[in-house]
């Protein structure tokens, strides 16, 4: 998404952008703290944002049909997840909230994301909850999937899942929220636009992805969608939060602003 930007691919006019790579989870606590003028964040994580960020039309990571995938060390049933601890990337994480939505009686176990699978297959815990690139290898590990959040959500709601967002400071002036969106938007359009060069950008932090692997992945979750949620798209954020009040695991419920 952010290729253009960094490799100063696009015109940029007054504006510097300066690139903080972290994982999601770190991204959200940033936010929390209004750290960064524009970051990426959890859908989930945008609840208790919303005061202070909007989200912005481009930048979102969805899963059409697909997500996160709930794998175990041995085969396991949904009902099975009652009690039973299970790995997860972090509590404001996307993927927290749908599993949450799905069965709330699970023990939560926060790891890294990228050291996740390794803890289900030394039997750390007995289940993982996957998101980036694991979602890709865990059957070469001998991981049994237990369920893709994302096929259960379009199941129950024929909606894309939402995964994540880019996020703008609401105490910018309006003016400049509005021409640094569009940068972005830019960004993204150049990316989709010349492929190659953004993949050949995007693996140096693929973790040991090969090229076949980071298109597989990339086209997954950076695509048209990642242009403009669309207005499936745009409902769909608005329902899973609203989802996670209703299910009494968010605070207060969020009118969703896009911008």
């Amino acid at each position: 998404m952010f290729y253009a930007l960094a490799e100063g691919k696009i015109p940029t006019g007054k504006y510097e952008f300066v690139h903080h790579l972290d994982d999601i989870e770190t991204l959200n606590a940033c936010a929390e703290e209004g750290l960064y003028e524009v970051t990426a964040v959890s859908i989930h994580a945008y609840a208790g944002l919303a005061d202070r960020y909007a989200l912005m039309n481009c930048g979102a990571s969805m899963g059409e049909g697909y997500g996160p995938i709930l794998v175990a060390s041995e085969p396991l049933f949904i009902e099975d997840l009652k009690g039973l601890k299970v790995a997860v990337p972090g509590l404001r994480t996307s993927a927290y909230l749908a599993l949450k939505l799905l069965e709330p009686g699970f023990e939560p176990v926060v790891v890294p994301f990228d050291r996740i699978t390794a803890a289900v297959d030394r039997g750390d815990v007995p289940a993982g909850l996957l998101i980036h690139e694991g979602q890709l290898f865990y059957p070469e590990q001998g991981l049994h999937k237990v369920i893709d959040l994302g096929e259960w959500w379009n199941r129950e709601t024929g909606l894309p899942l939402p995964l994540g967002g880019n996020a703008i400071r609401r105490d910018l002036p309006p003016k400049e929220i509005r021409e640094i969106s569009i940068l972005v938007e830019e960004s993204i359009r150049y990316a989709l636009e010349h492929r190659q060069d953004a993949l050949t950008h995007a693996l140096e932090y693929g973790r040991g992805l090969d090229w076949a692997q980071g298109e597989r992945f990339v086209s997954m979750y950076v695509n048209e969608r990642t242009l403009d949620y669309g207005d499936d798209g745009r409902r769909a954020v608005q329902l899973f939060l609203d989802r996670g009040y209703e299910a009494g695991l968010l605070p207060h419920r969020v009118d969703v602003e896009f911008v």
